[in-house]
């Protein structure tokens, strides 16, 4: 492998980067990603894949799969995104992540491919790979490199025209669908769905975990039309809670044990498979519906040939962690973390707050994009605790004004005239750090949430204690 030089990661940060600026729709398509990926010899082609879509769940669920895949001894691959901290986050291969000089060694390895692409762009008066295209590139070079079993691929946005989009998977999941990225995916569930279906390939089986019937028709259809085995929870699969089994309540008193809900799984068709008693290692039980998903998946790959015995299952999903998914960082008071950043994830966050975690008095430290349902995130969160705290992260231009969060805050709170948080504003993640953990008691909650890039830079800000934002947040990451 090539040695990584002085400036790699300065190549990569240069590079036009979507996660940091919402994309033009004109510029999302599949020609730079086949090209680059050429230039490297094509190492998707080597790759036996489980493609993931969805608008929330697929990283929950990509985890579960790619953690029980390993448990059975396959060496299983995993690219999710955004990351938290390090980019070495989003390859990781039977759970261990890249280090920072195998990220080096990998920017490295595509970079002579990106420079080819880059002078034919010029030419032409276009525009070379992307930021997210050469991180796509370096997950399917770095896991035909290291030779794994298989590899779960997560899509970063829709699915029709994602990067990830340019493989020939063994089959297709996808999660859920809601709204959001409606500039890029359009407007109505439906328009959504399409998007998210485009990642189906013909003949493939499609393993669908999405409720509402009009989406989940469309994928349906599109899954006729290519041929492809259908199998959707409900009509195939479904998952059975079980009354007492949710994890512990979540108090602020002394640490609680890792683990979700206790479910049954059971197919109706086609092997009319059940499986009792798994536990998932994520909490929430809204991650029941992403784990029997998941066993949908690993069941459909056991018909496919591949060796995933019933223990493999239970281990991997009791065993799942997923960064910032209703993650507890601190106890007394407990302090969660966690990435929801529209309003079904906020719900979804919610539900596990009301179900998991009293607490004396609640404060939310809350962040997001300018292009987030910010409005309706707010109505969701603002009832629900004593004190919003309303900040900006600094490792991205797209974050949202903290005086305009208020201002929709107090839009919000002028419907529920009962309940009336203090809301503070604060520039920057220490600020807001600092005020919540100042004033919270043992028996309190601080919950943040709102985006991935302020539970990444509180995370670091939390376990690092720095003095100031900036020392502790290294900007841009790479």
């Amino acid at each position: 492998m090539t040695p990584p030089r002085p400036d790699s990661a300065e190549f990569l940060r240069g590079r036009i980067n979507y996660e940091r600026a919402p994309a033009p729709p004109q510029d999302l398509n599949l020609d730079r990603m086949r090209e680059l990926l050429a230039q490297l010899g094509n190492p998707h082609h080597a790759l036996r894949i489980v493609h993931i879509a969805g608008t929330k769940g697929k990283g929950s669920t990509a985890t579960m799969i790619a953690a029980a895949l390993s448990a059975a001894g396959h060496k299983t691959g995993l690219y999710t995104s955004p990351h938290l901290v390090h980019l070495g986050e989003r390859f990781s291969i039977d759970g261990q992540c890249c280090s920072s000089a195998e990220v080096a060694q990998l920017i490295e390895a595509v970079r002579p491919a990106v420079a080819v692409l880059d002078r034919l762009a010029a030419q032409c008066s276009e525009m070379g790979p992307t930021y997210f295209e050469i991180t796509t590139a370096m997950a399917f070079w770095r896991f035909a490199q290291q030779r794994t079993d298989i590899a779960v691929i997560e899509v970063g946005m829709g699915g029709r025209l994602d990067s990830t989009n340019v493989c020939d998977p063994l089959l297709a999941v996808i999660t859920s669908i809601s709204q959001d990225h409606t500039r890029q995916l359009g407007e109505s569930l439906p328009a959504i769905a399409v998007e998210k279906a485009g990642i189906i390939k013909p003949g493939r089986t499609v393993i669908c975990g999405v409720r509402p019937h009009e989406p989940r028709r469309v994928i349906q259809q599109i899954a006729q039309q290519r041929g492809a085995p259908f199998y959707c929870i409900e009509d195939d699969f479904a998952p059975t809670p079980r009354d007492n089994a949710a994890t512990p309540p979540g108090n602020a008193g002394a640490p609680q044990p890792p683990g979700g809900s206790i479910f049954d799984y059971e197919e109706t068709s086609p092997e009319q498979n059940r499986i009792q008693g798994l536990q998932v290692g994520l909490r929430g039980r809204h991650q029941i519906e992403n784990a029997a998903v998941a066993v949908a998946a690993l069941q459909t790959l056991v018909r496919l040939g591949w060796k995933i015995p019933q223990p493999a299952i239970r281990k991997g999903l009791a065993a799942a962690r997923c960064a910032a998914r209703v993650e507890v960082v601190r106890h007394r008071p407990t302090v969660l973390l966690d990435a929801a950043h529209n309003p079904a994830s906020v719900e979804a966050l919610l539900d596990v707050l009301r179900a998991e975690f009293p607490a004396e008095k609640k404060t939310l430290v809350f962040a997001t994009s300018r292009d987030k349902d910010a409005a309706k995130m707010l109505a969701l969160l603002a009832p629900c605790f004593e004190h919003l705290i309303l900040t900006r992260f600094l490792g991205n231009p797209r974050s949202a004004d903290p005086q305009k969060l208020a201002q929709l805050a107090e839009q919000a709170l002028r419907e529920t005239p009962r309940h009336r948080p203090r809301i503070s504003i604060q520039d920057d993640p220490l600020s807001a750090w600092r005020l919540a953990q100042g004033e919270a008691r043992e028996n309190d909650l601080i919950c943040i949430a709102g985006s991935f890039f302020i539970a990444g830079e509180l995370r670091q800000i939390i376990q690092a204690g720095a003095a100031s934002p900036r020392e502790t947040i290294a900007l841009p990451q790479a």
